[in-house]
């Protein structure tokens, strides 16, 4: 079905991570009404109540009234199976980077899913061609890849499939305007534009570790630099688990000199700040990257 013009009024997210909880923020802080679905209800639950604490924060903070609070936290429900998605404009998913995974659930969303609704997949990497081929509307899918926090970063890539259709490409950008995003249009290749460019910035970092120096110097460098936070902050940020999972079910880079510090920090829990050590410590409900010694003795043992 093609359509001059959509107007995304309601949405829906699939999957309650990191990820999701952004995008779910975004949408809601935007006046969109989201309805949000996680396999796990458990899962599900506690992202609410995240959600639900963010809000009170930003009350706490002066940043925003009990009454927007109340009319954000208004916007977002739960659905607890796809059918419940039936009948809203856009969906996005946002679950972790595994083309089969996704592909099963646009397949499922096609079917359910009316005709006139976009299909979003927030992928980072992934095809976006390889996932609107297993659908009968090709040219309703797009990638709109948030980046992590996603209700804070500004930068939204919306990513043109071959066959996706200018009045989407339009509804997406006008989408991101609404969510106070900076959205750009990005061609379908690995990693798109921010990834692409990450990647040789990252590799150089992390092969830095490898010749004598300690993320905490490489990230001081970097904010001396004029960067808002050097790279291994911003893993911690992002979680330095996802590329270390990514690698584990694509069998590809889990050998590479380069990662091989990631490695062992995942091998002992340290994800970043939601496990409240990662690259750096984190003090319980802190932010603040503590400098951590016993992540200097690790770098020291992998790099000899």
């Amino acid at each position: 079905m093609s359509q001059d013009r959509f107007d995304i009024q309601t949405a829906a997210v699939i999957g309650a991570g990191t990820m999701g909880r952004g995008i779910v923020m975004s949408l809601a802080n935007a006046g969109v009404q989201v309805r949000w679905l996680d396999n796990n209800p458990e899962m599900l639950e506690q992202a609410l109540s995240v959600v639900a604490d963010t809000y009170a924060h930003n009350v706490r903070q002066g940043r925003i009234d009990e009454t927007q609070a109340q009319a954000r936290r208004a916007c977002i429900s739960k659905a607890a199976e796809y059918q419940a998605l039936a009948d809203v404009d856009l969906v996005i998913e946002a679950v972790y980077e595994n083309l089969e995974l996704k592909q099963n659930i646009f397949r499922e969303l096609d079917g359910i899913v009316k005709p006139s609704g976009i299909l979003a997949s927030n992928t980072s990497a992934l095809d976006i061609d390889a996932i609107a081929a297993v659908t009968g509307r090709p040219e309703q899918v797009v990638g709109l890849h948030f980046f992590s926090p996603a209700h804070i970063m500004k930068l939204l890539e919306i990513v043109r499939g071959a066959k996706t259709s200018k009045a989407v490409l339009e509804a997406s950008t006008a989408l991101g305007k609404r969510m106070g995003k900076v959205s750009v249009v990005a061609g379908n290749c690995p990693g798109f534009i921010g990834n692409r460019m990450l990647a040789t910035y990252v590799r150089e970092a992390r092969m830095m570790l490898l010749e004598g120096a300690y993320p905490h110097q490489v990230d001081a460098a970097l904010q001396g630099f004029g960067f808002a936070m050097g790279p291994f902050r911003m893993y911690d940020v992002v979680g330095i688990d996802l590329e270390w999972r990514a690698r584990e079910l694509s069998g590809k880079g889990q050998d590479e000199p380069e990662v091989q510090v990631d490695n062992r920090l995942c091998e002992l829990g340290r994800f970043g700040q939601k496990s409240r050590m990662g690259y750096y410590r984190y003090a319980e409900g802190s932010r603040q990257a503590e400098h951590d010694p016993e992540v200097d003795a690790l770098v020291q043992r992998e790099s000899e």
